[in-house]
């Protein structure tokens, strides 16, 4: 057993049987001992927040990481805990602005496409339209270990998701679960591949996936755009209208141009809520980015 999943399995015992105040109170300090100790996660965390946040002094960024750390430590606390919620508890945790949105693109038949940041916690808002009639299909990179990647898989398959694992095969099978008019989540705001599409992000070139506008476009399924940030009461989730398929050009053009604009609107929310942003790996591609072979 690696200690990667050991740490994991000990986690999902211990935090998910503490009352709650302690849980998070220990998820929280931990958070804090992280930032002080400031490893490479952190510095990234530091710097894509610096990208947001160009003008702000260096105590105001220290704090920002600290409240940034804190609400990723949030994330997984709740990661571990979510299980034991009722249906209700899930329910009531969840503030929704703008689902009109959503429930319009859905009635039409064509299932949707919404694509999310690495923000808030994107499985509680999942497991939120499980609870309230709209399973949801996603798909999970394959990470190792195998063991906890199969644990992440069976706690979200636990919730009412569909996991399909990342592969050549996924995009295929998106756009056959669109045409049965479901409702498809994807976290989009990262990929470093060759196969991502270049965009400007706060000005500077980053690289985001093709898949969410590619689906719409092969299948003519409404895409939306979604955030999800931390409430003292739980999650609040707001949508933004259907990013139309541009009507001149070749497909590629057209794919640029929709997660382009998906970029500028995550751009909007992130500089209201840059700390629910858990992003603490590479996003731009400037600097010493170098391409994968």
């Amino acid at each position: 057993m690696s200690f990667t999943y050991l740490a994991y399995f000990i986690a999902w015992k211990i935090l998910g049987y503490l009352p709650e105040d302690k849980a998070y109170g220990l998820m929280y300090w931990i958070a804090d001992q992280i930032t002080k100790r400031n490893p490479s996660g952190v510095q990234r965390l530091r710097s894509n927040y610096l990208r947001v946040r160009p003008d702000i002094s260096e105590p105001e960024l220290q704090s920002l990481v600290k409240e940034g750390m804190r609400s990723y430590l949030r994330y997984w606390c709740d990661t571990f805990r979510l299980p034991l919620w009722s249906g209700e508890e899930i329910v009531s945790r969840t503030t929704v602005i703008n689902e009109h949105l959503l429930l319009e693109a859905l009635a039409e038949g064509k299932g949707a496409v919404v694509s999310l940041p690495h923000a808030g916690n994107w499985d509680h808002a999942g497991a939120y339209y499980c609870e309230t009639g709209w399973p949801i299909v996603t798909v999970a990179e394959h990470l190792e270990p195998e063991r906890l990647f199969k644990k992440f898989l069976a706690y979200r398959e636990s919730i009412g998701m569909e996991v399909l694992d990342a592969s050549a095969r996924s995009l295929a099978l998106l756009s056959q679960r669109l045409r049965q008019g479901r409702l498809i989540a994807l976290v989009a705001d990262r990929d470093l591949s060759k196969n991502g599409v270049d965009i400007t992000f706060f000005g500077y070139p980053a690289r985001m996936p093709a898949g969410p506008a590619l689906l719409s476009i092969q299948t003519g399924a409404p895409f939306l755009t979604a955030f999800v940030r931390y409430i003292d009461t739980g999650i609040e989730i707001t949508f933004e209208p259907i990013i139309e398929v541009p009507e001149d050009g070749k497909n590629s053009v057209k794919v640029s141009a929709m997660i382009q604009e998906s970029a500028n609107r995550l751009e909007r929310h992130l500089r209201e809520h840059v700390t629910d942003w858990h992003m603490l790996q590479r996003i731009w591609i400037d600097g010493d980015f170098e391409e994968r072979e």
